[in-house]
């Protein structure tokens, strides 16, 4: 077996067993390994695949690390030996990792460092250690001390990345919803790593949920309003911030005026092909496609077209500090096309995936509470208290930021919207996780009988 054999055979082993691989399950082959030249001796290999079921191609992403004798400090890293030198995954490597934090510090903002961009002055610690964050899924983080916090795409597609796009915007405004862009890596039309300031103290916002919920059900004579883990100032706090990102998003990117029969039509397509996947949701078929006709005949829309957004906002987006609420990864939802994730699209969509994340924070801790049929009844009642106080709280923060109320039409538009959310629920968790199925097709029921979530006490004129 050739050098270049064995390198293609290791990349292949290593690259199917890695948690951020999209492709588990289905077969494929390596049609193409290439290196990236990066800056000075740096670069970082580019593994394409081609999987058996429909052809389609995936590139991904696996800096290398290489040394004349093994590593036993990051041996389990080790993607393969060639070449007479063993390579490692470069992320799990401080040496490795300290080459690419120097490289993005000599670049400036009007000279990039070969591939390293830099997008706002800020003195980087070069002292510093870098982390490996154990979590991701789909991408790998690393931590540079407490001052950076570099992400670096796995699955490389040919276009701009969105999360540098928004970030960059969004930095340019200084806009204080989110951790600063610093830099990215960019050759070749491809986005390969971006650095951002690192939010040390932050706090997740889907665990603050929960832990809201879990104090709700904790204190069993109190309404949502009254127990001391209250959600709602923060709900309202977290809808001001992302009015204010739709805010700039919209003075940083084209606009285009909202297509509503496509919107409603697409959204009919959708609950279509999941009645496929998910038959009970045949029984609510004809009341949500009411729900998404409804949008089709809708004239006015408060004048708001289709702009830049986040594409995929939940709880887990979020992160709490001091300093207020920031949102994350503007990457979009991933399972879309990246050419689909940069178009215009609705705010109300970014909306009505809080709005679901809220309903989802509260039963996933009530479906693991032991309870007799009398007491589910009363946890049920005092969830759903949760979520429409919560909601309330959400969207009068959105509209006083924006400083209009919302119109019937787009009452009607944002459940739409989050019945379109929880129609994907569906699908995704009878796939994924059969167990939780019954949270969204609760939802589904609810709005089909005629729950409107789209309810405000802002008299914001």
């Amino acid at each position: 077996m050739t050098a270049e054999q064995t390198r293609e055979s290791a990349l292949r082993a290593f690259v199917t067993e890695a948690r951020w691989f999209g492709g588990k399950g289905r077969d494929f082959e390596v049609v193409d390994v290439r290196d990236v030249a990066l800056a000075d001796d740096l670069s970082t290999t580019l593994v394409t695949l081609r999987f058996a079921d429909d052809g389609e191609t995936a590139a991904y992403q696996v800096p290398m690390a290489a040394y004349e004798e093994q590593q036993e400090r990051i041996s389990h890293a080790f993607v393969g030996e060639w070449d007479d030198r063993y390579h490692y995954d470069a992320v799990h490597d401080r040496e490795s990792m300290q080459r690419w934090l120097e490289a993005f510090a000599a670049a400036t903002m009007a000279q990039p460092h070969g591939a390293f961009h830099r997008t706002a002055e800020h003195d980087l610690d070069l002292e510093s250690h870098s982390t490996l964050f154990s979590g991701e899924q789909s991408n790998s983080s690393v931590a540079f001390g407490e001052d950076s916090l570099m992400k670096l795409f796995r699955r490389v597609t040919t276009g701009p990345n969105p999360d540098i796009e928004i970030l960059e915007a969004l930095t340019r405004a200084e806009n204080t919803h989110v951790a600063p862009l610093y830099g990215y890596v960019g050759v070749e039309d491809l986005h390969l790593a971006m650095l951002q300031k690192f939010l040390r103290t932050a706090s997740d916002g889907w665990g603050l949920a929960l832990a809201s919920t879990r104090n709700l059900f904790a204190e069993g004579d109190l309404h949502a309003d009254e127990v001391g883990g209250d959600f709602a100032g923060e709900s309202h706090r977290l809808g001001v911030a992302v009015a204010e990102v739709h805010e700039v998003l919209a003075r940083s990117f084209p606009t285009r005026p909202l297509d509503l029969p496509a919107v409603a039509t697409a959204m009919r397509e959708r609950l279509d092909a999941a009645v496929g996947v998910v038959p009970a949701l045949a029984e609510h078929r004809d009341a949500l496609a009411e729900r998404f006709d409804a949008v089709a005949g809708i004239s006015d829309v408060g004048a708001q077209p289709a702009q830049r957004i986040h594409g995929d906002l939940h709880l887990g987006q979020t992160l709490r500090t001091s300093l207020g609420w920031k949102l994350v990864d503007f990457e979009g939802e991933p399972a879309k096309p990246l050419a689909e994730r940069r178009l215009p699209d609705s705010p109300w969509r970014d909306v009505a995936g809080m709005l679901r994340s809220f309903d989802y924070a509260v039963r996933a801790v009530a479906r693991d509470l032991d309870s007799t049929e009398e007491e589910a009844a009363q946890i049920a009642y005092r969830s759903e208290e949760w979520v429409q106080r919560n909601t309330i709280a959400f969207l009068d923060g959105y509209v006083e930021q924006r400083g209009t109320a919302l119109t019937p039409e787009e009452h009607a538009l944002i459940t739409a919207y989050v019945a379109d959310k929880a129609v994907y629920e569906a699908v995704y968790e009878t796939r994924n996780r059969p167990s939780w199925v019954d949270i969204p097709m609760a939802a589904l029921h609810r709005l089909a009988a005629g729950t409107e979530y789209a309810t405000t006490t802002s008299g914001t004129e």
